[in-house]
């Protein structure tokens, strides 16, 4: 039986690494076991902020990839800034710097006012023609875009407009709603420009997904319809091979990804700076340890709370590396951004949290989807930045199950339903029918 086909177009595409490559990734591996081959379009000679080659594994034997060399503007603002020339660069660089200097604000304003709907703009158009030329000769099913950056769902706005193929528009963030858009010093052309290009999408797209409950009843109040819920997941093949761990000597708690300012556990530093005082031996326990890039602010704050000692740096390391120490660490530390929108921002992190079956203590919204899911899973506590008291409350209650070996290493099976393979079951229901819908229209 023929596999019916749909042209996924992804900026992020390895060698690219990162959590915001994994989405179509992981979906383009699962896809043909519900019938559906996938077509990847994608940049070259790409800036990703991040290379991973583990990655490759999970590229499928025979798959179709078409890129399109794209320009991105980075270069160009190292020079401006003085950053060097391979220096890592945000790819959301226009986010607002509390003590950005003159320069950093100029970029600011030509990326936000220049560069619509992002810094791939120029990458657009070039990348349409590169598509409707491919489809001449080889003709697909059905079409998915998967942003931020939205310079992909812009290419599949203008790919629909042309062909009218089904089209699922795919958000991994929201567009305007996103925390950072506030601080882009938009023009009131660029700012409108923005808004008309996220109603051309909510007009276009057959079905829309993202990926948490919060943000699809966000996107519904600004017009978006037949939007569904499809959370990052975790693929179970990246944990089946790893062996239990048995509780460790010291109580570490591990945090993976960019802790930046808006992530600053200075409550939580707090606490354990208490505990360090009054539980004997708690800081000769206490490690932490910090997995990937960790922002200044966050460094005076655990220095400030005497924990300097207990603090262990560990750097960016491979997606593969980073998995492992989820396994190694008795106690899983998730931050969610203290910004408007926490409350429907689902890290990719947590469902790999949850593969790893380790506890998990959360700090953010405790009305929150991540809470949500934790209280569904029975994977964790959920305690407010500023909540010391529930901080403690956690900790204490942690150290205890520790020192007596009996840290829950197991969360209920409902964790199954955030299985990539399952998840990736749901996206080709909804491929199948705007496929029908298609059909039906033209019949």
């Amino acid at each position: 039986m023929r596999r019916k086909k749909v042209l996924i177009i992804t900026y992020y595409w390895p060698p690219g690494g990162g959590i915001a490559v994994l989405r179509c990734l992981k979906i383009s591996k699962y896809l043909r076991k519900y019938g559906w081959e996938p077509v990847i379009f994608t940049a070259e000679d790409a800036h990703y902020p991040v290379i991973d080659h583990s990655n490759d594994q999970d590229v499928q034997d025979g798959l179709t990839i078409l890129r399109q060399k794209i320009w991105e503007p980075y270069h160009i603002y190292k020079m401006i800034t003085g950053k060097a020339p391979d220096a890592n660069v945000n790819n959301v660089f226009y986010v607002e710097e509390e003590e950005a200097g003159a320069m950093h604000k100029l970029s600011v304003w030509v990326r936000s006012n220049f560069f619509i709907p992002d810094a791939r703009a120029f990458w657009v158009r070039p990348s349409v023609n590169k598509i409707l030329a491919f489809l001449e000769e080889h003709p697909v099913d059905a079409i998915m875009s998967s942003g931020p950056p939205h310079s992909n769902t812009r290419i599949a706005t203008l790919v629909k407009k042309r062909t009218g193929l089904p089209w699922l528009a795919d958000f991994q963030d929201p567009w305007t709603q996103i925390d950072y858009f506030q601080h882009l010093r938009l023009t009131g052309w660029a700012r409108r420009r923005h808004h008309r290009m996220e109603q051309e999408v909510f007009e276009q797209a057959d079905k829309i997904t993202i990926v948490s409950p919060s943000w699809r009843e966000d996107l519904m109040e600004i017009g978006a319809r037949n939007v569904e819920v499809i959370p990052l997941g975790y693929d179970p093949d990246d944990f089946s091979a790893k062996p239990e761990i048995e509780n460790k000597s010291r109580f570490t708690l591990t945090h993976l990804g960019i802790m930046g300012y808006d992530r600053n556990p200075a409550g939580l530093f707090g606490v354990l700076q208490q505990m360090c005082e009054e539980v004997e031996g708690f800081r000769e326990a206490l490690e932490i340890r910090l997995v990937g890039q960790v922002d200044p602010s966050v460094r005076e704050a655990y220095e400030a709370a005497g924990l300097a000692g207990n603090v262990k740096l560990v750097g960016s390391v491979p997606r593969q590396q980073a998995l492992e120490l989820t396994r190694d660490s008795p106690i899983l530390l998730l931050l969610l951004n203290q910004q408007p929108n926490a409350q429907g921002r689902i890290p990719g992190k947590l469902f790999e949290y949850l593969a790893a079956r380790r506890p998990i203590l959360c700090l953010g919204p405790t009305d929150s989807d991540v809470a949500g899911i934790l209280a569904e899973t029975g994977a964790g506590t959920t305690a407010a930045y500023a909540d010391e008291v529930a901080i403690r409350s956690a900790l204490e209650r942690l150290y205890r199950q520790f020192r007596e070996k009996q840290l829950a290493n197991a969360v209920s099976s409902s964790i199954d339903n955030y299985s990539i393979d399952t998840l990736t079951g749901k996206v080709a229901g909804y491929l199948e029918e705007i496929t029908e819908n298609g059909k039906a229209e033209k019949g």
